[in-house]
């Protein structure tokens, strides 16, 4: 009864334009007596986020206020199940949930099936997928990354299939993705064709919320919407357990926290504040993650993927200073807590391999404008300067507690590459050597290489650029993911930068240091 009553309530607030969300505003209450209620729909396919020994996230989005429930099952048959009843989806939350479920073997392949329960037994069609626990005994992890999907006007084009590339990433049979920013482009809109130098034509599915830069909630949120209808996306969530994290376009190019987007691009509102709030909701609702299971009830969070790796997700766009010259005596990429958090959490992991999940890299030049910068790097081969000074904190205190087997994982720059960082080369050399893979777009204009700054000393052991800037996602071979092997009998670990055919465009093979 009460659930009945909230639905009522529910709708009667969607329909005098209290609760903004066209999909769900929409449906009528049906409360009326002879009225027959229209089976709910799962409206964007499922996804899983997050996890863990005993289970994982299961996300999905209903077309009217219903409950969301995940049944699961060790084999395809579901002969045997295990029921979780989650949260009621409503237009509260953009029809958006997930719930955790959990009690499951360790280190298995688990059948889940996923609808929707309305009133009076107007049940959806069911959704299955399948996903792996994370093991607790030493065993093969196979993971991808990449980030930027959607990028420079390059949406989904009907002509080529939609985005390949994740059709490539699903072939080789990852255990988890890791999502490292820009999963949309709230700031690009999505015209129904772009012309490209050459001659050819890049051709868009289009959408209402990818008519502008996004600026209102509902923008925010349609833009997670455009991209879950790409057939090959929907199935790839389906199937690999994602970990996400956040960059600058989720908001707008280059932001801040107390930022102001430039007059010129014609916002309405020009607060970066404001836009990255709407932002931040819209991600969490659209995303196979839980803010409850962050530090910072945000994002930064440790995944622990049995006694093999350990997946520390940092998140530096919420806590890093405004974009400028980043030459000041001291500057901030994590933050203080963030900084903290990483440090010790390295320091007392029991993992053969640390993954660091960045969502910018640490030593390649990243400009904004003429004179400042948005990444930890300046351009400067003296001391560290600006935020550069957390990166120092961070890379010194892995030395002096002798943490082995950090390897650092990003994207943001639009091209693939495999950076060595050694002390030799460096201005400042109190840190151990490391390792620095850089891939990406997905699914967006590719661009690079950029400038590295001598400050850690990287060394560019392998680039992969396309000769001209925004080369469309038409040439596949500059759109990228990386994949990261672990042996589960050697612990060896080894990573292969990938274009968006699958091809490995470049191999390296890491001995764990004991």
């Amino acid at each position: 009864m009460a659930s009945s009553l909230s639905r009522r309530t529910l709708f009667r607030a969607s329909a005098l334009g209290l609760v903004v969300s066209p999909a769900l505003a929409a449906c009528g209450s049906n409360d009326g007596p002879g009225l027959v209620r229209a089976r709910p729909k799962l409206t964007h396919g499922v996804a899983v986020g997050d996890p863990r020994s005993d289970g994982a996230l299961i996300w999905a989005r209903s077309d009217q206020p219903a409950t969301l429930v995940v049944e699961t099952s060790a084999t395809e048959s579901f002969r045997d199940v295990k029921r979780f009843t989650g949260p009621l989806l409503t237009p509260e939350s953009d029809g958006t949930g997930r719930v955790r479920v959990n009690g499951l073997p360790a280190g298995q392949v688990v059948h889940y099936r996923v609808h929707l329960e309305g009133d009076g037994g107007a049940n959806s069609e069911p959704v299955t997928g399948v996903f792996r626990t994370a093991p607790t005994a030493a065993a093969d992890i196979n993971l991808v990354w990449s980030g930027d999907v959607a990028g420079q006007g390059f949406g989904i084009n009907p002509d080529v299939g939609g985005m390949r590339v994740f059709k490539a990433m699903a072939a080789r049979d990852p255990h988890l993705f890791l999502h490292s920013g820009d999963a949309i482009y709230a700031d690009n809109a999505i015209k129904e064709s772009v012309t490209l130098p050459d001659g050819r034509v890049w051709r868009n599915v289009t959408a209402e919320a990818k008519n502008a830069p996004a600026e209102t909630l509902d923008q925010f949120r349609g833009n997670y919407a455009y991209n879950l209808t790409d057939d090959n996306y929907r199935a790839f969530n389906s199937t690999v357990a994602q970990v996400v994290q956040w960059d600058d376009h989720e908001t707008t190019n280059n932001w801040s926290p107390g930022g102001t987007v430039a007059a010129e691009k014609g916002y309405r509102e020009r607060s970066m504040d404001v836009l990255a709030a709407r932002s931040w909701q819209a991600f969490h609702e659209w995303m196979p993650l839980e803010t409850k299971e962050a530090v910072d009830g945000r994002l930064y969070r440790k995944i622990s993927y049995g006694p093999l790796l350990d997946v520390f997700v940092l998140d530096m766009r919420a806590y890093k200073d405004a974009n400028n010259a980043n030459n000041g005596p001291a500057g901030s990429i994590f933050g203080a807590a963030q900084t903290r958090w990483l440090t010790e959490g390295l320091r007392t992991s029991t993992a053969t391999w640390k993954i660091v999940a960045a969502d910018l890299p640490l030593g390649v030049v990243v400009p904004d404008g003429k004179t400042a910068f948005e990444g930890p790097a300046n351009a400067a081969p003296g001391a560290p300067s600006g935020r550069e000074t957390e990166v120092a904190q961070v890379l010194s205190s892995i030395k002096a507690n002798k943490v082995r087997n950090v390897v650092w994982l990003t994207a943001d720059v639009h091209y693939t590459a495999a950076h060595r960082y050694a002390p030799e080369r460096a201005t400042f050399t109190d840190f151990d050597e490391f390792w620095e893979f850089v891939s990406g777009p997905l699914n967006a204009g590719a661009f690079g290489p950029n400038d590295l700054d001598p400050t850690f000393g990287p060394e560019a052991v392998f680039v992969h650029a396309p000769p001209a800037p925004n080369t469309s996602p038409l040439d596949l071979e500059f759109q990228h993911f990386g994949e990261v092997r672990i042996d589960g009998k050697t612990s060896e670990l080894t990573v292969n930068l990938c274009d968006a055919t699958g091809k490995v465009l470049f191999a390296k093979k890491l001995e764990p240091k004991r």
